[in-house]
């Protein structure tokens, strides 16, 4: 799977994690992100460096972005979309 593969396959499972909420639990997201099962287990690492805590779609997408950033992976993996609002 390619790095950006990746980053869309994690933009799906977010968005399932989200599907009709306006705030999910950081254990919500880490559960949709680990059925997917192609996405490697270093994306969950991701998740693993956030708060625990609800977040808006838009909040985590920014904090995922951050850690993305923070491990030089921007280039490579890419980010994500961050919703307007």
């Amino acid at each position: 799977m390619t790095d950006h593969a990746v980053r869309d396959e994690l933009q799906q499972a977010i968005d399932e994690a989200f599907r009709g909420r306006d705030r999910v639990a950081m254990r919500e997201v880490y559960s949709a992100v680990s059925q997917h099962v192609n996405l490697p287990a270093d994306v969950l690492t991701h998740l693993n460096e956030l708060s625990e805590g609800d977040y808006s779609r838009q909040e985590l997408a920014r904090a995922i972005n951050e850690v993305i950033t923070r491990r030089g992976e921007q280039d490579s993996l890419g980010l994500l979309d961050v919703p307007a609002g």
